[in-house]
């Protein structure tokens, strides 16, 4: 199996206020449904950037945002046998979320085990 990260951009999910609950609870089914296949590792929403502290290598801690053009909004993690099924994954998280999708593998590193 494979571990892919599914994420999307922070602003990307851009509808009315009011269609909040039904956006939260569509992005729930789906990840009822990625917990019920077993391919659920983890995942969620991420606060504003303007919430996020860089540490720098001297140990420097700024807060707020570098200047950047996208932040990552939310994500989630799955561990699936191929490539396509991340992207279907992907397909039913964007339907729920309203929005595009990025799906990236992640590098298999054996001496992290």
């Amino acid at each position: 199996m494979t571990q892919y990260l599914i994420s999307f951009d922070e602003g990307a999910m851009a509808f009315p206020e009011e269609d909040l609950p039904d956006v939260a609870e569509a992005a729930h089914a789906v990840v009822r449904q990625a917990k019920n296949a077993g391919v659920w590792v983890f995942g969620g929403g991420l606060t504003g950037s303007e919430k996020m502290s860089v540490v720098a290598t001297d140990g420097t801690v700024t807060d707020g945002p570098p200047a950047r053009k996208a932040y990552v909004g939310g994500f989630t993690v799955v561990d699936v046998p191929a490539r396509g099924d991340a992207l279907e994954w992907a397909a039913k998280i964007a339907v729920a979320c309203r929005c595009a999708q990025e799906v990236r593998e992640f590098v298999f590193d054996p001496t992290a085990e």
